[in-house]
């Protein structure tokens, strides 16, 4: 059952066209599709990107950074509140347990 006749008078129909080629002319594509020698397409290289490696996502032994004076932090708005004409201003607000200071300048 491993054996079959050489085809060489046999004619296929195209899967694209629908034309009549000898099937000994006729080539199969990357999808599967038998069509004739001069409408043979190559598989695009898009359709096969090329692998990207993944970003690490942790840190080895990672530490907090500890320099930071976490007491005051300054906050820039555009909510129409804080702005004078075309300037932006900021507020600082220092906080405390038990008090909140908020200074506008």
């Amino acid at each position: 059952m491993g054996a079959f006749a050489s085809g060489k008078h046999a004619f296929g129909l195209s899967d694209r066209s629908g034309f009549r080629y000898k099937l000994k002319d006729m080539r199969k594509e990357w999808n599967g599709s038998l069509v004739g020698k001069d409408e043979y397409e190559e598989k695009h290289p898009q359709l096969t990107p090329s692998r990207v490696p993944t970003d690490p996502e942790a840190i080895r032994n990672a530490r907090p950074d500890n320099d930071d004076d976490l007491s005051a932090f300054v906050v820039y708005t555009n909510t129409g509140l804080g702005i004078v004409g075309s300037k932006m201003e900021t507020f600082e607000a220092t906080a405390s347990v038990g008090s909140v200071t908020v200074s506008i300048t």
